[in-house]
């Protein structure tokens, strides 16, 4: 049967529209931007000039350089729920919001002195800051980027005065909850922003100085280094009644620490079927916890103080970052053998690294040398080599719809 002309019109229009759409695929969009999703992008800080590399992961490829972030001498990324959004923190206190797919800024508020990360919650509504100076957590809108709640960090000292405690730490949890620790204080909060009015749960003595804190993947357990102390404190938040307890307290007794060129990180989570491992303070180890007691069953030795112990997806390997002087190094550990298998040597001071989602690929930064590395977690063979400038923090979209990161 003939078609109609108004049928001939429609099909020739749906013809002309898929075309138009396969073309656009290929090729950039008005105004030069790339048709993409964000699943294999990510951002690398660079320090020097206050910007962020946006890279492409499986390219292994800069997508450009966007300035304008301020102070990133010490500074983290969360993403969006949707993953389209990268939420910087900077020293400055400045909160960045980057578009991944236009490679713009596109808000920028600076809402303390000093700030050290932050988090999103569960429901991808807030964004919350993690502050120095003045010591606290503010919460804005992701949306807006307007202040929501403010949660000053005032703590009782032993004399009767009050005072504000750095706050650290900072991580997501289930049921849109944010859990931080206060440096001075010794305590850990709680902190559920999504009622009417905010609820703050106070968890206090749980050690001498928590320094940095991680959150198991599950969401169940929240983690805090001791710097005043050895051991960590561990707060239950399936049964937070319970208080926060003590764990590896006795890691260090009757030996001699050695000093601290650079407090380690926790946020990385290094956990490998029921084995956690978490950089030792003051020492030439790497700690092997039991999750299932949270007592401490090897140490392994490495070849520096560690700072980030970041487990590769399979669990297979753990991948070991130094403080000076070793940081020129990386070492990976079995985790089936507990032993070292591979040091490399991927530039001059080496702190951070990130993952591809399956673990296929290691990113690895090196500020002083101006690049980052990609590497070959099977083989070890170095992928790419990508210029940057004095770059530190790699961060993937991926991120976005894990717990704690």
């Amino acid at each position: 049967m003939p078609l109609s002309p108004p049928l001939k019109t429609l099909l020739a229009g749906v013809a002309l529209a898929l075309l138009v759409a396969g073309q656009s695929l290929a090729e950039p969009a008005a105004g030069g931007i790339e048709l993409r999703g964000t699943g294999d992008l990510g951002v690398v800080i660079e320090r020097a000039t206050g910007s962020v590399a946006l890279v492409d992961t499986t390219r292994k490829a800069v997508l450009r350089h966007v300035e304008g972030f301020g102070d990133l001498s010490h500074a983290s990324v969360k993403f969006s729920r949707d993953a389209r959004h990268a939420f910087v923190f900077g020293r400055d206190g400045g909160l960045t919001r980057l578009d991944l797919l236009t490679g713009e800024v596109d808000g920028r508020i600076v809402q303390s002195g000093n700030s050290i990360g932050g988090a999103i919650s569960q429901d991808g509504r807030f964004v919350a800051v993690a502050n120095y100076e003045p010591g606290g957590v503010k919460i804005f809108d992701t949306a807006t980027l307007e202040l929501v709640i403010d949660v000053p960090a005032t703590y009782q000292k032993p004399d009767g005065t009050s005072d504000r405690a750095k706050v650290v730490g900072l991580v997501d949890a289930p049921g849109n909850r944010f859990v931080f620790s206060l440096f001075e204080a010794g305590e850990i909060w709680v902190l559920d922003p999504s009622g009417d009015e905010p609820v703050l749960e106070k968890h206090r003595d749980v050690g001498s100085l928590p320094y940095d804190a991680l959150i198991t993947p599950n969401g169940r357990y929240y983690i805090a280094g001791l710097f005043g102390e050895d051991g960590m404190a561990l707060l239950d938040l399936w049964h937070p009644e319970a208080g926060a307890q003590r764990i590896l307290p006795d890691y260090g007794r009757g030996e001699e620490r050695l000093p601290v060129y650079k407090m380690p990180h926790l946020e990385g989570w290094a956990m490998a079927g029921d084995r956690a491992y978490f950089p030792a303070v003051g020492r030439h180890e790497v700690l092997v916890a039991d999750t299932r007691g949270w007592t401490l069953s090897d140490r392994i030795e490495v070849q520096g103080q560690p700072i980030f112990v970041m487990s590769r997806p399979d669990e297979q390997q753990v991948w070991v970052t130094f403080a000076h002087p070793h940081n020129d190094v990386v070492q990976v550990i079995d985790t089936r053998r507990h032993e070292v298998i591979e040091t490399l040597s991927p530039g001059e001071s080496i702190l951070h690294t990130e993952f591809t989602p399956r673990g296929e690929h290691i990113w690895i930064s090196s500020r002083d040398s101006g690049h980052v590395k990609v590497y070959d977690t099977r083989t070890f063979e170095t992928l790419a080599t990508l210029p940057a400038a004095s770059p530190s923090g790699i961060f993937f979209t991926h991120r976005a719809h894990r717990i704690g990161l």
